[in-house]
This record gives structure tokens, C-alpha cells and sequence, in this order.
């Protein structure tokens, strides 16, 4: 009887094996908190701990400690609800038919690739070239499957793309070493206005480095023998997240961190949305630590995740070691003592008192692109002499030309001493090697910033929309946390009054203080988008600001967190293509009832196409905003409405033509490739 009685619950256990644990007959398995390992020749102690101590990484030690006041039951059913959500890697699909939308690609590799693609997608032109690499190097055979949309109204694609990438390294026949890697275009249609463009990973930045022409508005019909640029990669971007574990891992907003390696050091502050921060660095070993002041004084580093190594003293030691992305988690908590004192208000208490010498950014400086006559100097701190920061974007020929001029207008208007910042995300070379001969000549003091647009920020494709985006949604972690006031203007603008006014403007505890629209051009009242539909109803009688001139407390800007509001809302309205026309206008205007605008009185911007003619003599700034009745060429209008313009232009000219380095197109000018390359 016992003997039938055993055989019946070894029966019943063999048939809940393999019905419910898929455990057939005459394997062995493992059932650990709800995960079952099988099939196994045998199970060993050691097999039963490895499984023991995977299952516990995997989760079931934090659902323990969570939820303490449960059996072991429930626990292993939760872990085991959790685990169905776990991403499928590897999805199978029935043989799919080649007759009529397939092309077979026959090789020998030992992998074979099955390619479904919508041959007018983004996506298409990237995949292909890879897809031709490896087919290349032996290690595919290849089925393609066009699966395009059925119905269109436009062309989804508006770009000529090539992807940079070779099956083998290739060496020069002169001294053997590795030769550069590059791409042609070829057949493209002569009279078509381009721009050249790159897409590369999001940790790299990537400039220009070489080439006479204008990226930004390529005519095949105005060169002779093609155009061509070279790029360099600049810096590696860390980027990571900064948040306090023992405050329910809030992000640990306005902490400030250095990144040092030699005598190369960079540093940040970290945004309230995610705790976000990012630095460039290179490869090799870099040291981050709590920057001198408040953040020392009041935290301490006790943990990191990542790429990086807690060391003696709270310093975190990160390795750079290839071109991937570098992300790191950084775990800072107040010091005992510590917790009734807030960062961002002793940032700001402290700003108050320090010279412009420091900074965020300051690092740029000590790099030797903060230039004086060409040398680097200290800035003063006597607030009678205080300096003027001035800040603008420019990408393109024509708009750096404008840019010289608008250089010209202020610094012919100041008194005191001006510092301009300039974007160098989208500057070409030309402009960026003049820089010494312009502030030598002009007598300012010029310094690039630059920033890469965080990963989990909602992108923009058009290099247009990216700059509007630049304009607003990183002021203050762009700028030395040591600058109070800074002044935005437009490339295309002239100024004719003293910017010292504008600095010392009361903005009556607001950010920034724009200049609102014109209102006394009534030919105009059709484009007046503002006053009717959404923007009438939004604005409930608050006037919609233009964005070619306006001023930023950055104190204030930082202490009400206007960035991090600023970048949330972005994010949501972003998401529709429709929404942000004007991105770097639309944004803050939309904002103005969490973040308030200051008015600006209106002779602070006049534009012809708004404004009356009247109202031009009592202008502090000219804007050569485009005009959509007459669309009259931008040189054409700067000329026509402002004879100073000219003048400024004639000196900028004389200014570049003396430079000794002056860049010329070369003779024997040609891309970087000469041999034939497969188009996509």
C-alpha cells in the first residue's frame, strides 16, 4: 500500500513537471522563486547556487525588502508577474515569399540576414550600407524585403545619405598608415540648394575642421569642382544622472561637478529633470568630484554605477576607454549636519560675490578659447567696468558675415568692456580660425560654448529647429554659473544704443525680459497669428514676445528652475510635430504663466515688417526679421534699412582680408576619397 501510494505522488509530480514546468521525462530541472531552469543532465550544489544567486541580482532581493510583511509565496508569485514583462530579444517569423518583393543577395557567409525594409524611411538608408559591409566581408548571405507604404502624400524621405563605414582598414600608398574614411555623393542635381549635415552617436562631438565653402547653402551650380569638408571628433560627452538615495533618490538639482585629467578639467551642474548632467572628456582615466564650495560643503559622493570607481575621499574614477557611450550614475546624500541647507540658494548666495573668472565653463577658457587681442586675460570685477555678455548662434556663411557686423554695432555702442558667446556647435572652420584676427582687431573678448543635445531629450531633425532649440532650452547650464546677466541677440541685428541699459533693466523678479510684437503696421494683421485661435485664448491679453533680443537673469533663471520647466514642457509639446512652429519664440510664450516674461519696452527691437516707420528713429536695436509680402533678400533689406550696415560690413571685410592665415580654396582641391564607392 505505501509502496502504490508513493508511485501515485511521484506520478502526479512527473505529470505537474511536465504539463506545468515543461520538464519532460528523464531531464532535470531547477524551480527557483517561479523561474524554472530546464533541461538539465543533472542539477549540482553549484548549479542550484549559481540559479540561487542569478534569481537574487534579478530582483528578488529588493521585492524581500519591499515587501517584508508577506510569505515566501506571494513574494515568488510577484517575482514571477514581473518576469513575464521582460523584453522579447528574439521574435521568430514563418518563411516569407520572394517572388515578387525580394532581391536575394548569394554569398558564403556563415550568418544569413533577412531585411524587411520600407525603402523610402530614414531607417532604410541607414541599415543598407551596413547591411552591404557585411555582405562585403564574407559574413552574411542576404534576402531583402521591400515593404514600403502603400499610400503617400509626400516623400517621407528629404535627405541624400551615406553612412560612413568600410568592410577592411585601408592604408595610404605613401607611408603606410591607416588612411581616412569618407564618403561621396555623386549625380546630385547641380541647382538644388543642400546642406551638409552629420548623424552620429550621441556622445560625440563632431565639428568641422576643414573646408572652404558653405555647409549650409551647398549649390553644386556656383563651384567648380564639387565641394568637400573634412570633421574631426572633438570630445567624448559623460553624461549621467546625480540623485540623493536618501531622499527617495530625488535628482540632486544645482549640485556641481568637476571632471579633471592632468591639466584638463571640465565642469557641470546637474538639471532637476532626471538629475541629467553631461561633460566632455576623452579616452583615459578621468577623476569626478564634488566641485569647491557648496556642493563639497554639503555632499558627499557615497556610491556610483557604471563605468566609474568610488575612491578614497569621495572621488569617482571613470575610464574612457572606447567611442561608446559613457553613462554613469552618481549616488550623492548630505553630509551629517547638513540637511537644513540648500544648494541652489548658497549657489546663488555665493555667485553674487564671485568674479566672472569662474564658471562652468571655465574650462573652455583655460583651453585658450576665451580670447583678448588673442591672449587670455582675467576679467575685471569692478562693477563700473563691468563686462557686457552677449551671447548669439550663427551656422552659414552669410549669417556669420552678419554675425561680424552685429559684433560691430554693440561694441560701437558700449562703453563697457563686452565678451561675446558664440555656439560652436554650428560654426564653420573659416569663421572659428578668424576668431583671434576679429577680437584682436575689435578689441572684445570671445569664448565658445558648446553642449550636446541630452539623449533623453525629445530631438529635432532640422539643423534650424536644433539651433531655435539651442536658444532657449539650455541657458543655464550653457554659461559660468559666475555670470548674473546675459544678453541674446541676433545675428541679423544691429544695435544702436548702449547695452548697458538692457543689463541694468529691472525685469521685476521675471527670468528674461523679451520685447513684445509691434502692433502698429496694420498691413500685417493677417500674420498676426497671435491674436487669434489658440494663442488668443493662451496669452488671455498678454502680449506674444518676439525671441531676437532678450535678456536672461540667470540667477533667477537658475534658482526658480526655468530650465528644467522650460525642457519639461518641451518635452511633451514636442511630441507633436504640429506644435512649436517657432520653436525658440513659441516655447517661452507658451510658458509665460509658470515662467514670466518681462516686457520689454518696444524700442528695444523694431523690425520693418511689424513695426511702423515712425516708430524706427526712438530703435536701440534694428532686426531684419523676414518680411513674408516682399521676401526680400536678407543683404538687400540690412542695407536698405540701416546705412550703418555697410560701414561695419567694409571694416569686418578689410579685417579678414589682412588676416595672414587667410584660407584658400586649393588647386587640386578634392574630397578626402578619390576611388569608387558603392551609393546607397
Amino acid at each position: 500500500m505505501k509502496q502504490w501510494y508513493q508511485r501515485r505522488v511521484r506520478g502526479k509530480h512527473s505529470a505537474v513537471a511536465h504539463v506545468v514546468l515543461h520538464v519532460t521525462p528523464g531531464n532535470t530541472g531547477i524551480l527557483c522563486n517561479g523561474r524554472v531552469v530546464t533541461p538539465l543532465a543533472r542539477a549540482s550544489p553549484e548549479d542550484i547556487k549559481l540559479v540561487e544567486t542569478l534569481e537574487l541580482r534579478s530582483g528578488a532581493e529588493k521585492l524581500k525588502e519591499i515587501m517584508t510583511e508577506y510569505s515566501s509565496d506571494v513574494i515568488m508569485r510577484a517575482a514571477s508577474l514581473l518576469r513575464r514583462q521582460e523584453p522579447v530579444k528574439r521574435i521568430s517569423f514563418p518563411e516569407l515569399k520572394v517572388e515578387h518583393s525580394a532581391a536575394v543577395v548569394p554569398g558564403d557567409g556563415p550568418f544569413q540576414v533577412e531585411a524587411v525594409l520600407d525603402p523610402l524611411s530614414a531607417g532604410a538608408q541607414q541599415i543598407s550600407q551596413i547591411l552591404h559591409v557585411l555582405h562585403s566581408a564574407g559574413l552574411i548571405t542576404l534576402r531583402i524585403f521591400l515593404n514600403p507604404i502603400d499610400k503617400l502624400s509626400e516623400i517621407p524621405v528629404k535627405r541624400f545619405y551615406r553612412y560612413v563605414l568600410e568592410p577592411e582598414l585601408r592604408f595610404k600608398r605613401t607611408d603606410g598608415s591607416v588612411d581616412n574614411i569618407g564618403s561621396r555623393f555623386t549625380d546630385l542635381l547641380p541647382h538644388l540648394l543642400l546642406t551638409m549635415s552629420l548623424s552620429t552617436p550621441i556622445n560625440w562631438m563632431v565639428a568641422s575642421t576643414h573646408s572652404p565653402y558653405d555647409l549650409d547653402n551647398i549649390r553644386l551650380n556656383d563651384v567648380e569642382q564639387g565641394v568637400y569638408a573634412e570633421y574631426g571628433l572633438e570630445y567624448l560627452v559623460i553624461e549621467g544622472h546625480s540623485h540623493d538615495p536618501t531622499r527617495y533618490n530625488n535628482p540632486t538639482k544645482g549640485l556641481q561637478y568637476d571632471l579633471v585629467s592632468g591639466d584638463t578639467s571640465y565642469d557641470t551642474i546637474v538639471m532637476a529633470n532626471l538629475g541629467y548632467f553631461q561633460l566632455k572628456a576623452g579616452p583615459g582615466l578621468w577623476t569626478l568630484s564634488l566641485r569647491d564650495g557648496p556642493s563639497k560643503e554639503i555632499y558627499q559622493i557615497t556610491g556610483v554605477e557604471g563605468p566609474g570607481s568610488l575612491q578614497e575621499g569621495g572621488q569617482v574614477l571613470v575610464t574612457v576607454g572606447d567611442l561608446t557611450s559613457t553613462f554613469i550614475t552618481v549616488e550623492a546624500s548630505k553630509k551629517e549636519g547638513m540637511s537644513h541647507r540648500s544648494i541652489s540658494e548658497e549657489n546663488e548666495s555665493q555667485n553674487a560675490g564671485n568674479s566672472q573668472g569662474s564658471g562652468i565653463w571655465s574650462s573652455i577658457k583655460k583651453a585658450g578659447n576665451s580670447i583678448v587681442g588673442g591672449e587670455t586675460k582675467e576679467e575685471k570685477t569692478d562693477n563700473t567696468n563691468e563686462t557686457i555678455n552677449i551671447f548669439s548662434v550663427a551656422s552659414g556663411h552669410l549669417y556669420e558675415r552678419m554675425l561680424g557686423v552685429m559684433m560691430q554695432s554693440v561694441l560701437a555702442n558700449t562703453k563697457n568692456p563686452v565678451k561675446f558667446w558664440f555656439l560652436k556647435n554650428y560654426l564653420s572652420p573659416k569663421f572659428i580660425n578668424s576668431v583671434p584676427t576679429i577680437a584682436k582687431e575689435l578689441g572684445c573678448e570671445i569664448e565658445f560654448v558648446q553642449y550636446q543635445w541630452p539623449s533623453w531629450l525629445n530631438s529635432q531633425t532640422e539643423k534650424q529647429r536644433i539651433i531655435w532649440g539651442y536658444k532657449i532650452l539650455f541657458l543655464d547650464v550653457l554659461f559660468p554659473m559666475s555670470i548674473k546677466k546675459i544678453i541674446f541677440v541676433d545675428a541679423d541685428q544691429i544695435v544702436r544704443a548702449d547695452m548697458k541699459e538692457l543689463i541694468d533693466l529691472d525685469l521685476k523678479g521675471a527670468p528674461y525680459g523679451y520685447t513684445p510684437f509691434c502692433d502698429d503696421r496694420p498691413e500685417m494683421d493677417g500674420f498676426r497669428f497671435w491674436k487669434q485661435g489658440y494663442w488668443r485664448n493662451h496669452l488671455m491679453g498678454r502680449a506674444y514676445h518676439i525671441s531676437a533680443l532678450y535678456v536672461v537673469d540667470l540667477q533667477k533663471f537658475r534658482l526658480i528652475s526655468a530650465g528644467d520647466r522650460l525642457r519639461g514642457q518641451y518635452q511633451g509639446l514636442s511630441q507633436d510635430p504640429n506644435s512649436l512652429a517657432n520653436l525658440d519664440q513659441d516655447l517661452p510664450n507658451n510658458m509665460i504663466h509658470h515662467v514670466p516674461i518681462f516686457s520689454l519696452p518696444q524700442e528695444w527691437l523694431w523690425c520693418e515688417t511689424w513695426c511702423s516707420d515712425s516708430s524706427k528713429r526712438y530703435a536701440k536695436t534694428i532686426d531684419l526679421c523676414n518680411n513674408p509680402m516682399t521676401k526680400e533678400p536678407k543683404l538687400d533689406r540690412a542695407m536698405r534699412i540701416a546705412p550703418e550696415w555697410k560701414e561695419y560690413d567694409a571694416k569686418l571685410k578689410k579685417i579678414l582680408d589682412n588676416k595672414s592665415d587667410k584660407e584658400t580654396v586649393p588647386e587640386s582641391s578634392k574630397p578626402p576619397h578619390s576611388g569608387s564607392h558603392s551609393e546607397l
